[in-house]
């Protein structure tokens, strides 16, 4: 099969198409033949050498695939070879083929192309697991993602205000903060323009922030506090500005924070099976009756992994980039 692999660590320009052995499944595996891949920050962070692969996870980069089921393991019933389906991997969807735990797996939503098919898993079990389990957003409650125009952050704005939540983001461009505001925020902040913090204690009146998603750390870390309402809840996901600042953690205490974080990769396949199962029963009747939508940046064949990852890391796109192995 052909793969892209990361000899050694650096740049985009280390990815390199190469060809090797179609991965074995193990007894709770499937096969998917691969149709199309999903790119996300955390393979930048893999191909620079800042994010092993858990142990026993197949190095290849690629957290989310869509294709066709070729072969099952002898412990799964939930699947047959032929079905369509969309896999949050734990590696290796940059490839022709990629074995994934049968659990980790949904139907495509009727009417998704593959390549929309394969820009949901990562981004809803991270938005599900987050949002709604970890912080219990609630409808009528107000949320604040940062990064509204990433591929979290579209499927955050979407999933919440469908939810029935008041949405806020931020964004680092006008034509970002549209983008945002056409997916349901009611209110975009351009971060380079204006301070959010402001900005969104007059929206809120004074009242803050009741649940807050974080992708960018660094000095936005003192500010969710400052932002948060009583009670609120604030979850950490990513540090793209560092996880290191001084911060007062007063308003923990007076306002009574809940103050968390996760990454989604290292959890067991059993938890990666409870949220699939929430999203099939909870969030995947939105995508089928096309209520909300995968929002894709740009399409690139697997050859031009390179591209993509200079695409990502340049914060220029608006949700997701996808590589198309049909091409």
């Amino acid at each position: 099969m052909k793969f892209i692999d990361t000899p050694e660590f650096g740049g985009p320009e280390v990815l390199t198409l190469a060809e090797g052995k179609v991965p074995d499944i193990k007894d709770n595996e499937i096969l998917i033949h691969v149709e199309a891949a999903g790119v996300n920050r955390p393979d930048i962070i893999q191909r620079s050498g800042n994010y092993p692969a858990p142990k026993g996870a197949s190095p290849i980069l690629g957290l989310e695939v869509a294709g066709k089921v070729v072969a099952i393991g002898s412990k799964v019933n939930t699947w047959k070879q032929g079905d369509l389906v969309c896999a949050l991997t734990n590696g290796g969807g940059y490839a022709e083929f990629v074995a994934v735990p049968a659990g980790q797996c949904l139907p495509i939503p009727d009417g998704l192309s593959m390549i929309e098919a394969a820009a949901l898993p990562e981004t809803n079990f991270t938005v599900w697991s987050n949002v709604f389990e970890r912080a219990q957003l609630k409808s009528g409650e107000r949320f604040l993602v940062h990064g509204g125009s990433s591929g979290i952050g579209t499927t955050a704005i979407q999933l919440a205000k469908i939810m029935g939540a008041q949405v806020f983001t931020t964004a680092g461009s006008e034509e970002k903060c549209k983008a945002c505001r056409a997916l349901g925020a009611e209110l975009a902040i351009n971060y380079r323009e204006e301070n959010f913090l402001e900005v969104l204690k007059d929206a809120t009146e004074g009242k803050g922030i009741d649940v807050i998603l974080d992708m960018v750390g660094g000095d936005y870390i003192q500010k969710n506090l400052s932002l948060a309402a009583l009670e609120g809840r604030i979850v950490n996901i990513a540090y793209l500005q560092g996880p290191v600042a001084k911060v007062n953690f007063l308003p923990v205490m007076l306002k009574r924070l809940t103050v968390s974080g996760s990454t989604l990769r290292p959890q067991s396949t059993e938890t990666k099976q409870g949220i699939a199962q929430q999203l099939l029963e909870s969030v995947w009747p939105f995508y089928a009756d096309k209520t909300i939508k995968p929002i894709i940046a740009e399409v690139f064949p697997l050859s031009e992994a390179t591209k993509a990852h200079q695409l990502m890391e340049s914060n220029q796109h608006i949700g997701k980039i996808v590589f198309d192995l049909s091409i």
